[in-house]
Order: C-alpha cells, then sequence, then structure tokens
C-alpha cells in the first residue's frame, strides 16, 4: 500500500443518471438540463447525463434522447451515457452521445436478477456495443456492480471482480468503475479489492464508486486513494438511494468527497459552493432534503 496520495483527482459525477433513475417522481427534462448545467459551472468535468434502457425499466430515463438533443455540451465537459446494449447504444449516438458505459456484475445472482442473464452472457451482450463504439470513435466506461458484496450471495470475492473487470478493460473499456452496490465495504476490504484488480489493469484505469448505505464511503474513498486510485464516483446531495436496502443513503455525496479532499490539498477542480447550489435546486424540484453531511452543515 502507498500513503502517497494523489495531488489530483478527477470527480465522475452521476447524480443525473445513477442519482435520479430511482426517484418515484418524474424530473422534468429542463430540470435535468438545469441540473447538469449548475454541475458544470461548478466545475465538474465528467458528468453522467442519462441512461438509454428501456422506459418500461427505468421510466425516469424516458426523455434520454429529448434531454441529449437539447443538452448544449461544452467543450471541455465529457457527458457519459449509459447503454446496456445496441439499440440502447444507436439511440445514444443518433442523439449526439460521445461517451457511453456498460454495466456488468461481479456476482451471478445479482447479474440474473439484474439483466436476466449470466455474468458471461452479459458480457458477451456488449461486445456489439464495443465493437460499434470503436467504430464511431466512442469512448466505452465499464462498470463493475456488487463488487464489495451482492445484496443475494453475500461477499464477493476479489479474485472474481478482478476477473470481470480484466475482460471489460480487454473489450476496450478505457476506464473500469468498481461499485459497492450495497455500500457494505470497508476500509480494509477496499483495499484488498484494489489490491486483486489492480494486479490485472493499471491503476489509472480504475475508479471507485461508492454506496454510503453503512456510512463507509469517505473512509473506503480515502483507503482507496492511498492505493493510488485517483477517479472517483459521486452523486450531488447523495442522490440515489440504493433499491436493496429499505431506507437505506445511496451513492456518496459530491459535496462531502469535494470537502474531504479540498481538506487534504488534492486538487478537484471544482466549486463547492456552487456544487451546494446545484444540490439545492434539485433537492428542491424533489422535495427532499439533501443527503450532503457538507450541505446541512454549510446551509
Amino acid at each position: 500500500m502507498s500513503n502517497l496520495l494523489p495531488q489530483q483527482v478527477t470527480i465522475v459525477e452521476v447524480g443525473p443518471r445513477d442519482g435520479l433513475q430511482n426517484e418515484a417522481a418524474q424530473v422534468d427534462v429542463s430540470d435535468k438540463l438545469e441540473l447538469i448545467n449548475l454541475l458544470a459551472d461548478a466545475g465538474l468535468k465528467v458528468i453522467e447525463a442519462t441512461s438509454f434502457v428501456s422506459p418500461k425499466w427505468v421510466p425516469q430515463m424516458a426523455d434520454a434522447q429529448q434531454l441529449m438533443l437539447k443538452l448544449q455540451q461544452r467543450e471541455d465537459v465529457q457527458y457519459p451515457v449509459l447503454t446496456p446494449n445496441l439499440k440502447g447504444f444507436e439511440l445514444a449516438l443518433a442523439s449526439g452521445a460521445k461517451e457511453v458505459a456498460i454495466f456488468g456484475a461481479a456476482s451471478e445472482t445479482f447479474s440474473q436478477k439484474n439483466i436476466n442473464c449470466s455474468i458471461d452472457e452479459s458480457l458477451e451482450r456488449f461486445l456489439p456495443v464495443v465493437e460499434s463504439a470503436k467504430q464511431a470513435n466512442i469512448k466505452v466506461r465499464g462498470y463493475v456492480s456488487c463488487v464489495l458484496g451482492c445484496p443475494y450471495e453475500g461477499d464477493v470475492l476479489p479474485e472474481t471482480v478482478a476477473e470481470v473487470s480484466e475482460k471489460l478493460f480487454q473489450m476496450g473499456c478505457y476506464e473500469i468503475s468498481l461499485g459497492d452496490t450495497i455500500g457494505k465495504g470497508n476500509p480494509k476490504s477496499a483495499q484488498q479489492l484494489i489490491n486483486a484488480v489492480s494486479q490485472r489493469i493499471p491503476m489509472n484505469n480504475l475508479a471507485v464508486h461508492f454506496h454510503d448505505t453503512y456510512g463507509q464511503a469517505l473512509a473506503n474513498i480515502l483507503a482507496c486513494l492511498q492505493m493510488g486510485i485517483s477517479t472517483i464516483d459521486a452523486s450531488v446531495s447523495g442522490l440515489g438511494g440504493c433499491p436493496y436496502a429499505k431506507g437505506a443513503s445511496g451513492n456518496v455525496a459530491t459535496e462531502d468527497v469535494i470537502y474531504m479532499l479540498n481538506g487534504m490539498d488534492i486538487y478537484t477542480g471544482v466549486d463547492l459552493q456552487k456544487l451546494i447550489t446545484a444540490g439545492k435546486f434539485i433537492n428542491e424540484r424533489l422535495n427532499k432534503i439533501t443527503g450532503s453531511k457538507v450541505s446541512l452543515a454549510l446551509s
């Protein structure tokens, strides 16, 4: 383990997609666009905009095409979108997407229940997406869920995660985001995970995605920074409850991550006050209280 912390960290803001997808109240496309613009104003350079999934499964993302066509993409900001299959990819491409993401799991049961197929079958489904992306000169990011535990199987072996991650990387994903879907990880298990995966994939091509279900997310992020990770997924105001744990908080709040990194003199390029403003905006629309401890403390 290296205690040399990175001087700079890239934040991948997942609020507009991962954060909003489980919200029951439909958010108007104009409000989603305003949220994305406020996040860009705050200095975030990677903002996951939406998901090209079946509206039957994720009604909140039914406006994906409309959103991407109306979004005024800034030169210096990436707006990746989730595309689970070739149909989704083709719609995303037609709507002006320049980067996409695909979603695998490290748990067989989760894969079956989530996307109705085995891990290997899910990876096979992604091949045409990655091939088409290469032809269109579009970057592909890979997600692996359940990296530190599964709602059905319990613990997941780091070696299993490393295998799935390596397959996605070899397929052509430029970055693999390791997701603690149910938030069960702790700093020790997080470091064991990074240790296993980084033996197969360069550290620079890895990102971490922690849920704060058990209040471990910031501790886990710090533990991964100490291992050499320098890309962190986070969701403004902690949007995105974990659908597998009743009443659980979801993604780690971007504000809380930025506050911690600022205090450690790690550069992110993100303006905390403007980020808090973005969080307030979307919470007013959702009629919710912020999930960010820092926003609460500073309000």
